[in-house]
Formats: C-alpha cells, structure tokens, sequence
C-alpha cells in the first residue's frame, strides 16, 4: 500500500510518497520550502505511485485508474498497476465510432471522461500495465499527437462517406490499426483471444477483471449546475462526454459534502476540474482562491495540456495562507455559462487536511510524474477552489452518505 502521510518525512518541506512507516522527525507538514504554510492531515487514503501522462491528454485515463487502484486497495483486492493505454486505446474506437454515426459532428481527440473506463472494462475488460504499456513507437514516455492527427484525418474523411456515400465494413480495422501500431496489438474483434500470464496465472482482460471482484455499475458521476434539475441525471455538456453517460445533479452544499465524508470514511474519488486558474499553482502545490488574485503573475507557459496549470505562477498567496472567497451556486452556474469554467483536468483526491487557519484542503494526486514540484506529484486543493471549479466527481456509491443516496434513488 501506498500512503503518503503515516511514513518517515524525509523532506523537511513536504510529506514524500512511498512508505508506511509512522512518522519519526517532526518537520512541518507544508506545500514547499521556504513556506508559512502548515497543514494537519485530516484523513488519508492509499493510493498506488505517482504515473507521468507526459505530453498526453489522457489525465482522465491515468486519474480513473488510479482512483479504481484505490478502490482495488480499498477493497483488500491487492495493488495492481493498470494499464492506462488499454483503456486509451480502446476508447479511440468507441470515440471513432460515435463520430461517424453524428455524421463527423463531435469530439475526436485524446479527451475522455471518467465514465470512459467502465465503458471499456464493461466491454473489453482491463490489463496490467506490465501486459500493455502502450509505447510502440520508440519512446519510454508518452506523446500521442502524431497517433492522433492520424487517426483525426481517417474519421473526417470516412465522415463525407468517400465511398459511394456509405460506410464499408472495413473502417474500424483501419482505426485499429493505427492504434495498435502506436500502443500495442490487440484483437480486432474477440478481446477473449488476448491471453496474458499475470502473478504466474493466465487470464484474459475479462477473466482479470472479473478477478478483481468489482462491479462497474456502482461508480457513480456527480455533478452540480442549475441549468438541469437536482437531484436528477444529465449529459454535462463538455466535449470530452463522447459516450455522453450521465451523471447525478447535486446542490454545490451537498456535492462538497459528498467529497468530505467520503474520504473521511476512508472512499477516494476522481475529480474533474477547471486547473487553468490564476490560483492553481502544480509547481507550488496549492490550488486555492484567494480573495485578491491580482497579486499572482504567471511567468512563461506550459504545454497545451496543462493550459498553463504547471506554468510557474508568483505570489505571496503561494508562501503564506490568506482569506479565500466562497463562491455561490449562483456564480459557480455563471462561470460555467460563460465558459470561464472549462473541463480541464482529470486527477485523484485521496484525502484531506487543513492550514493553521482552518482552510481545509483536499489532498490531490496528480498525473504529472514527480519532479515538478515538492509533495511527489501531489497538491493540495482548497475547499473554497473545489466549490468553485469541481465539474464532476467518480465516486462508488457506498462514499455517498445515506440521506444523498435515498435523494438521489440510489440503492
């Protein structure tokens, strides 16, 4: 197992991943060096190392696989590293063919949703990531641009239906192929033909998932926006809901509510959020909403991934705890409405804590390797910033209180 707090701080400014041994040196817990910043871990869930999506935008395939590795933990059904490259892999079919049947009029890209990882195991099941790493192509990290302008080009023309105005029988062998060249072989049809040798036993990504003991059906999407009812499932409206599942509508009280107690209770959960804000700082491991943020200046950019979230960003508010501003349901619908708010990043929560002044704070597991800043990939994510910037969460639905639960009609 995998916790971050409960082991031996080796770094004065931040609690390092990677063992369970109680803590023996009394350094402040903080965000990184030189900081004012001192935090009480509330609760902490394990949790599987640290994965690098790199130049990716597969942050929804790396944060479900981890929260489910959790789950695996949490389920006493051992640790296992999945294999996010499977689940990739197999979405683009499922994404190719949901382009073409809206006439070329959707999403195509490296996106996903939470929701996309029991839409593969459902149907293809799940490996180990020592069966398929997914890198094909003469690298040891990935990067998936020219896979994906390959595979762009394919779906636009098949969508103008170059042959006698129809599709052939033929389309999805071509898409497949151009995935396998870049990730890995895998059958065309019948997933059951794959067969893997995994702990010195044979399984297929059926058997394996079936192994694993879960069910796919109790993992439940929350959100909360005004412009459907509460209390009610909907399609969020963002680009990368390609399968367009549905999840739960929520006051923003109640959401929040759900995200405490259910790590308190010992559930994590995959976040989705807007990480593109002048107060998410990945390199200074803090995601807050101070109420002044004219103070933060961002120096240089990040790639097209990060939307600048790993630029470096310079301010006080980074070094020392200040008063944060609680947004209203109203103004968290508006920056929703005006696309202030936008579906950015997929990662992991795992626990909680709080500062010297009772700000509590969610403890983030990134998927961003773990040298880019000096909690081993993690952050810390300020209650007011979640209120704010949460677009939707995966939880099972035993981390939802029982109140929340009947509300909702689930069993």
């Amino acid at each position: 197992m995998y916790n971050r707090i409960t082991k031996t701080i080796v770094l004065a400014f931040c609690v390092a991943a990677g063992s369970t041994t109680v803590a023996q040196e009394e350094e402040p817990l903080t965000n990184k060096k030189g900081s004012e910043y001192r935090f009480e871990v509330i609760a902490d869930n394990d949790a599987t190392e640290v994965q690098n999506q790199n130049r990716t935008g597969t942050c929804w395939s790396f944060s479900s696989l981890s929260f489910f590795e959790s789950e695996l933990l949490r389920m006493k059904k051992g640790k296992h590293n999945l294999s996010e490259m499977f689940i990739v892999r197999n979405a683009y079919i499922g994404k190719a063919e949901n382009y073409l049947r809206m006439y070329g009029t959707f999403n195509f890209g490296q996106g996903g949703a939470f929701h996309d990882i029991p839409w593969v195991i459902e149907r293809y099941g799940i490996v180990p990531e020592e069966v398929y790493q997914g890198l094909e192509y003469g690298s040891e990290t990935h990067s998936h641009d020219e896979m994906e302008q390959m595979m762009k080009a394919m779906v636009e023309v098949l969508a103008k239906r170059p042959q006698g105005g129809k599709l052939t029988p033929n389309w999805k062998k071509a898409i497949a192929g151009v995935a396998d060249a870049y990730l890995g072989d895998l059958p065309d049809e019948n997933m059951e033909d794959f067969k893997f040798t995994y702990n010195g036993q044979e399984y297929t990504p059926g058997s394996f998932s079936e192994s694993l003991g879960w069910n796919m059906d109790d993992y439940i999407s929350l959100t909360s926006y005004t412009h459907h009812p509460f209390y009610k499932p909907f399609v969020l409206e963002v680009q990368d809901n390609w399968a367009m599942r549905t999840g739960y509508n929520l006051p923003i009280d109640e959401l929040m509510q759900v995200m405490e107690e259910s790590v308190k209770n010992g559930y994590t959960f995959a976040w989705g959020a807007d990480v593109s804000e002048k107060g998410f700082s990945f390199r200074d491991a803090l995601a807050i909403l101070p109420e002044d943020e004219s103070t933060i200046k961002e120096k240089g950019k990040d790639d097209k991934f990060f939307n600048s979230a790993g630029a470096e960003k310079v301010s006080n508010a980074f070094m020392a705890p200040g008063k944060e501003r609680i947004v209203t349901q109203e103004e968290r619908q508006a920056a929703f409405d005006s696309q202030e708010t936008t579906d950015d990043h997929g990662m992991h929560i795992t626990g909680t804590l709080q500062d010297q002044n009772g700000t509590k704070y969610f403890i983030v597991k990134n998927s961003w390797g773990t040298k880019y800043n000096n909690c081993d990939g993690y952050f810390y994510a300020s209650f007011p910033y979640a209120r704010y910037k949460t677009m939707n969460i995966l939880i099972h639905k035993d981390g939802i209180p029982k109140d929340i639960k009947k509300k909702l009609g689930i069993k």
